[in-house]
């Protein structure tokens, strides 16, 4: 029987009357985890993770997840309930979470994070470090399995935040995450802002182990400055709050998403998964994040007046899985001579060069806008966000700056405006949707 038949076993079961075990998701060395629900909070889906009981710890254990229970901040997993439980004769621990859609390692592997995506995914990371810095605690154990998506928003887990100093109750080999001070077994906010920069590190490069090498790009130089080996050489969480986030709140966009013919299992916290990016993610959000808030901030766009759509193209890189394209196109018939005369004004987003170096082959992103008689852009809807929902966030964004020629009809029309993204920039064009 193999290690995930033996856990599979224990679908179906119920965790004190309360919680059953819909599904495993995940594993790490002391803990399982399993889809369950949460009546007490409405939740039809929430994640349970099991430890073994350890009679020297269990009372700590359990302290400090009802005191983690109390925290409240928009970019911290929720803790729902925790207690101990009995499972095939044996005894355990539990924890009952938010459930996660995803995380930053399970976005990972399928690509990098752009530097703008990166930058975003510190806004909301940072800011949920800061609120548990300021209570004396530690998330603990940064790293992109920690790096959750709950409902589209960039999450760190929970389930690790302890005291600041305090040893860890799980014993562990150390890890690339972990500060080299840690040996001890002790973490403070400045093990945090380490395992937050090897984090980067991957996120960037998708290796933690990679020289992101000189650079005065203020990211690069963060990153640098968090992996000093000495303490007190690193930035603060603080400090690098004052760097990154925007002057005034902006809402938490998107984070980046797995391809969608990609199934990711949910991950509440790093453990289980050894992990779903989450992220932003990252989108984070994460874009995430890149999670990234990652999420915030301006996006430069350059416009162009009149110009002549380029021809769409159907490439696609391997490892930009290709998302189902929307029914919706197939009612779309091309008209280019057509479109030319009808467009009046494209917006096309405006990429950097870190951005365009990321992508590998095309993103694809089809947005469906509505006009009103004037040629303005009055609704979009996301018909195809292709491999990334931070391309997508772009394709958005610029559709409601597009002109069309005035019409004669009183009746709003519709125009598919279908964007590429590649390493050359980004390009668009306007296709009418034929009525049904």
């Amino acid at each position: 029987m193999t290690e995930i038949e033996i856990w599979t076993k224990w679908e179906s079961q119920i965790v004190n009357g309360l919680f059953p075990l819909r599904r495993f998701l995940g594993r790490s060395n002391h803990s399982v985890v399993f889809l369950t629900e949460c009546k007490a909070h409405n939740l039809s889906k929430a994640a349970i993770k099991i430890v073994p009981a350890d009679p020297a710890l269990d009372e700590g254990q359990l302290s400090r997840w009802q005191r983690i229970a109390a925290l409240s901040h928009p970019h911290l997993v929720r803790i729902l309930d925790s207690g101990r439980c009995k499972l095939g004769g044996h005894p355990f621990l539990f924890v009952v979470m938010e459930y996660a859609e995803q995380t930053l390692a399970q976005i990972l592997p399928q690509r990098p994070l752009t530097p703008d995506e990166v930058r975003e995914m510190l806004i909301p990371t940072l800011g949920a470090l800061a609120y548990v810095h300021r209570k004396g605690l530690v998330q603990g154990q940064l790293k992109p399995p920690n790096f959750l998506v709950v409902n589209d928003q960039l999450k760190l887990a929970s389930d690790t935040i302890r005291p600041a100093g305090e040893p860890a109750t799980v014993s562990a080999k150390p890890s690339v995450y972990d500060a080299p001070e840690s040996k001890n077994g002790a973490i403070d906010a400045a093990g945090d802002v380490w395992g937050l920069g090897i984090t980067l590190v991957e996120a960037l490069t998708q290796n933690p182990a990679a020289r992101l090498g000189e650079s005065s790009d203020a990211l690069t130089v963060a990153v640098q400055r968090a992996l000093s080996p000495n303490p007190a050489a690193r930035p603060t969480v603080s400090d690098l709050q004052a760097q990154f986030s925007p002057a005034t709140p902006a809402p938490a966009p998107p984070v980046p998403r797995l391809p969608a013919d990609v199934k990711a299992p949910s991950k509440p916290s790093p453990e289980p998964n050894s992990s779903r990016t989450r992220l932003l993610v990252p989108a984070i959000a994460v874009g995430v994040i890149i999670l990234v808030a990652i999420w915030a901030g301006k996006r430069p766009f350059r416009s162009h007046p009149n110009p002549a759509p380029p021809a769409s193209s159907t490439a696609q890189s391997p490892s930009q899985p290709v998302a189902p394209a929307a029914a919706s196109q197939s009612s779309a018939t091309p008209n280019p001579a057509a479109a030319a005369a009808t467009v009046l004004h494209q917006e096309i987003p405006a990429l950097s060069r870190g951005t365009r170096d990321s992508i590998r082959g095309q993103i694809k992103v089809t947005v469906l806008v509505t006009v009103d008689r004037s040629g303005n852009v009055v609704g979009e809807t996301l018909e195809n966000q292709g491999s990334s929902k931070y391309f997508a966030r772009l394709g958005l964004e610029a559709a409601k700056k597009w002109r069309f020629a005035p019409a004669d009809s009183q009746d709003p029309r519709q125009w598919l405006l279908q964007f590429e993204f590649a390493r050359s920039g980004a390009s668009g064009q306007a296709v009418p949707r034929t009525p049904r």
